[in-house]
């Protein structure tokens, strides 16, 4: 059964005064239309501009390629996913039957989008400033926590706390192919996690580059 969306919305400090955008924001594309897919849409852009002006202030001499990882890293499908899990938003998102039977509301993707839709509804409902400050409010604990110490641990260290921090086994790194000269190698690396289909390729002058290499590639398609 599809909970009140009040309930949520008092889990989540939202009082919306167009209740028909709350349900919107819920409603997944395989249930009815209108449904979320443009909220979600509009919430995303928000999301990242809300979080890009804060890192933009409080680290002001990263560059952007730091300021872009950090981004990255506080917001992705994972960590919105885990947000909508916080507050059990699955119970209240509204599927079609096929997604409903399959576990869509268990499902990263649904449940991230829903969040993002979310933003985007209170957006159109509110303003800009008082769905900053929710914004901001939501990602309190994640944002208070991140240095550019964090960002500068080496990709193998980030991934395996990633994977620790979801109680999964830590990436598995294989040795594919050695070439070149002695003073002149190239080596090739795989990297396999539980999260991914396929391992990822990583390619180094050494074994330890490539590794790392690797291990950059599977965090830019995780994160």
């Amino acid at each position: 059964m599809i909970r009140d969306p009040e309930i949520l919305g008092r889990k989540l400090g939202l009082k919306f005064i167009d209740k028909t955008l709350m349900q919107t924001a819920l409603t997944h594309r395989s249930a009815a239309s209108p449904n979320n897919e443009r909220l979600e849409f509009l919430g995303d852009s928000i999301l990242g501009f809300v979080i890009a002006e804060y890192l933009y202030e409080k680290f002001p001499k990263a560059d952007e390629g730091v300021l872009s990882r950090l981004r990255s890293n506080l917001v992705n499908q994972s960590s919105l996913a885990e947000l909508a899990r916080n507050v059990d938003l699955g119970d209240f998102l509204i599927l079609g039957s096929g997604e409903m039977k399959s576990g869509g509301y268990r499902r990263d993707s649904i449940l991230s989008d829903a969040i993002e839709a979310l933003i985007g509804a209170l957006y159109k409902d509110q303003g800009y400033e008082r769905c900053k400050a929710w914004v901001l409010g939501l990602f309190a604990n994640r944002i208070d926590d991140v240095t550019l110490d964090n960002w500068e641990k080496d990709p193998k260290t980030r991934l395996q706390e990633l994977m620790q921090s979801k109680g999964l086994k830590l990436p598995s790194y294989t040795l594919k192919s050695t070439s070149g000269l002695p003073h002149q190698q190239s080596f090739s690396v795989e990297c396999e996690v539980e999260l991914l289909d396929k391992p990822q390729l990583g390619i180094g002058s050494s074994r330890k580059k490539a590794e790392q290499q690797a291990a950059q590639t599977v965090l830019d398609l995780l994160l």
